[in-house]
C-alpha cells in the first residue's frame, strides 16, 4: 500500500524498474531512473539544510528535473511549491516571501529575471538551477547576503548519490503548496496532504480505469493541480507520462498521435482550438479517452472532438485546487446530459446546500460542498479565509464530538431528479480564462501602482476561445486622457500573459452600489455591445 506521494514512483520501480516513467522529447526516464534521481535529491536536499516541512520552490518548465524536485522534496520530508514558469517576478516573489521557501529550484534564465526579488526574500537560503555550471556562468544573486547558489549536478553529487536519512513524515502531513488566484489580491496557497495527494490519485483512476499500459499526455502546467495529477495518475497505475512543455493545440495532436497517447485531460479552451484541428487516423486509434476539467466545454466543441475521435470515451469533470477534483459524468451519460458536470468522484461525497446550509431538493440550486479525504489542510498562512471556506460538514451528527471539515466551493449548481449536477456560476468575481482563475484585484492593483487610471475594475467576459476574456473599465486621472498602450505596457510588465486585457474600456466614472462599492454587474449589463467585440 502506497502512503506517501513518493510512493507512487518507488513502489513501481521496486516492480518493474525498467518500464518506462516519463518521456520528453528525445528522452525516456525509467521507473528505476526517476526513484534513483527522486532520491538523490531528497539527500541533496536534507544536505542543504532543508529541514522537515520546510518548502521548496520550484520554478520551471514542464521537465525531467520539476518532477524530481517535487518528488524528490517530498521524499524528503519537506513541501513543495510548483511555481507557474508564467508568472512575473511580482507574483513569484509573492509566492516565495509567503510560504517563506528556503530552497529555490529554477532555470539560469529565470533566476536572473527575478534576482531583484530575491533580494526580497529573507528567508531563501539556496538557490539551485538547473541547465548551470559555477565555473562557467557567473552567479546569479551572489550579491544577496545568505543566499547561496549551487549547480543542480553538483548538488546531486554527479549522480553518486550520498544516502542521508529522510525526516519521517506521516500521510496527514504537508507535503505541497498550490497557489491559486482567490476573489481579492495575490495567489493564495493550498496545502495539500500526501493522504490528499495519493487518495485523489486512486480515485482518478478508479473512474479512469487506467492501467499500467496506458500513456498519459501532460499538457497542462504542473503548477496546476490538474497538470501535476497527470504525473500521480499515472505513477500510481504505473503507466507513463509523456511531458510537453507549453503546447500548441498542434503539438499536443501530433504528440497523441506520434506517442501513442491512451489517455488526455486538458481546460476548454485548449480543447476549442483542437476541434478545429484535423486529428490523424493515429490519434484516433491510440486515444482511449480525452477528459475536460475547469470549465464546461461547449457543446459544438465537443461534438466535433467526439466526431474526429469516435472510439474515444468522453470524461467531463469538475474539481477546485482546494479538493482537487469533485465530480465527473461517465462517458455513458454524455449524449443524456453532455451539459451535466456529473455525480462525486469514488470516496467523496458532494452535497448542494442553500445559505441556510440546508440541501436543496431536486431541481433546486446551492452552493457544491466538498467532503472526504481529497479535501485540502487549508490555506497557508490565512486562516481567515481558512475559516470561510473550510468548515464543519452541514450534515455533520451532533454526536460527534470531533466536526468533519468540508470545503465550500463558492460555485452555484443545480442538481437533477437523478442526482447530476449542472454548473450555474460563481458567487463570486473570480475571472476564468484560457483555463486559469484570474483575480480581479491582482489586476486592479497593477494599474492602481502604476498611478495609470482614478479608478478601473476588470471583468471577464464571454470568449469563444478562451472561456472568458479579460476587460478592463477604467476612468482616467483627473485631468488626464486614458493612455490605454501604457496600461498594456504595464500588464505585461507586470502580469502573465493570461491575465492581461483583451479590451480597455473608458468611462469618466464607473457606477456604485447603494453601500458606495463599484457595481461590477451593472458594468457587465452595460457594456453587452462592447462585449461583443471582444475576439476581434
Amino acid at each position: 500500500m502506497t502512503d506517501l506521494l513518493p510512493d507512487l514512483i518507488s513502489s513501481t520501480a521496486a516492480r518493474t524498474p525498467d518500464r518506462a516513467a516519463l518521456v520528453q522529447p528525445g528522452q525516456v526516464l525509467t521507473y528505476g531512473e526517476l526513484a534513483e534521481r527522486v532520491r538523490a535529491f531528497a539527500s541533496a536536499a536534507i544536505g542543504l539544510g532543508l529541514g522537515p516541512g520546510e518548502r521548496v520552490g520550484v520554478f520551471l518548465e514542464t521537465r525531467f528535473e520539476a518532477v524530481v524536485a517535487m518528488f524528490g522534496t517530498a521524499a524528503a520530508g519537506g513541501a513543495f511549491v510548483p511555481i507557474n514558469p508564467l508568472l512575473k517576478a511580482r507574483q513569484v516573489g509573492h509566492i516565495l516571501r509567503d510560504c517563506t521557501v528556503r530552497l529555490l529550484v529554477t532555470t539560469p534564465g529565470r533566476l536572473e529575471a527575478i534576482e531583484e526579488t530575491i533580494a526580497q526574500c529573507p528567508d531563501l537560503r539556496t538557490v539551485l538551477p538547473v541547465d548551470y555550471r559555477l565555473e562557467e556562468q557567473r552567479q546569479p544573486a551572489a550579491a544577496v547576503e545568505g543566499v547561496t547558489v549551487a549547480g543542480w549536478t553538483g548538488a546531486l553529487a554527479d549522480g553518486e548519490v550520498v544516502d542521508r536519512p529522510a525526516h519521517r513524515r506521516i500521510d496527514a502531513d504537508m507535503t505541497a503548496i498550490f497557489y491559486t488566484s482567490g476573489s481579492t489580491g495575490l495567489p493564495r496557497g493550498v496545502v495539500l496532504s500526501h493522504r490528499n495527494m495519493v487518495a485523489g490519485a486512486r480515485s482518478v483512476n478508479a473512474y479512469l480505469e487506467t492501467t499500467a499500459e496506458d500513456r498519459l499526455l501532460a499538457v497542462l502546467p504542473l503548477s496546476l493541480d490538474t497538470g501535476f495529477s497527470q504525473l500521480t495518475t499515472a505513477f500510481s497505475a504505473g503507466a507513463r507520462c509523456v511531458l510537453l512543455d507549453d503546447p500548441t493545440p498542434r503539438d499536443v495532436v501530433d504528440a497523441v498521435a506520434g506517442e501513442g497517447i491512451t489517455g488526455l485531460t486538458a481546460v476548454p479552451p485548449l480543447y476549442v482550438r483542437m476541434a478545429e484541428l484535423d486529428w490523424p487516423a493515429e490519434a484516433a486509434a491510440s486515444l482511449r479517452y480525452f477528459a475536460s476539467t475547469g470549465d464546461v466545454l461547449p457543446r459544438a466543441t465537443l461534438d466535433r472532438l467526439r466526431a474526429a475521435l469516435p472510439r474515444s470515451k468522453v470524461y467531463l469533470m469538475y474539481g477546485l485546487t482546494e479538493a482537487f477534483r469533485s465530480t465527473y459524468l461517465p462517458p455513458e451519460q454524455i449524449d443524456r446530459r453532455p451539459d451535466s458536470i456529473g455525480k462525486a468522484i469514488p470516496n467523496a461525497e458532494v452535497l448542494v446546500v442553500d445559505r441556510d446550509d440546508r440541501p436543496v431538493p431536486p431541481g433546486g440550486t446551492g452552493e457544491l460542498v466538498h467532503r472526504g479525504t481529497l479535501v485540502a489542510l487549508g490555506y497557508w498562512n490565512d486562516p481567515a479565509r481558512t475559516a470561510e471556506r473550510f468548515r464543519p460538514l452541514p450534515t455533520q451528527p451532533r454526536e460527534l464530538c470531533v466536526p468533519e471539515t468540508c470545503v465550500r466551493s463558492g460555485d452555484v449548481v443545480q442538481v437533477d431528479h437523478d442526482g447530476y449536477l449542472y454548473f450555474i456560476g460563481r458567487r463570486d468575481e473570480m475571472i476564468k480564462t484560457s483555463g486559469y482563475r484570474v483575480s480581479p484585484n491582482e489586476i486592479e492593483e497593477v494599474l492602481y501602482a502604476g498611478g495609470l487610471v482614478a479608478e478601473a475594475v476588470a471583468v471577464g467576459a464571454p470568449h469563444r476561445q478562451l472561456g472568458q476574456g479579460v476587460v478592463i473599465v477604467a476612468a482616467p486621472a483627473e485631468g488626464c486622457a486614458l493612455d490605454r498602450d501604457a496600461i498594456m505596457t504595464e500588464c505585461r510588465q507586470q502580469l502573465p500573459a493570461y491575465m492581461g486585457p483583451h479590451l480597455i474600456v473608458e468611462r469618466p466614472a464607473l457606477p456604485r452600489t447603494p453601500n458606495g462599492k463599484i457595481d461590477r454587474a451593472a458594468l457587465r449589463h452595460d457594456l453587452t455591445d462592447a462585449f461583443a467585440g471582444i475576439e476581434a
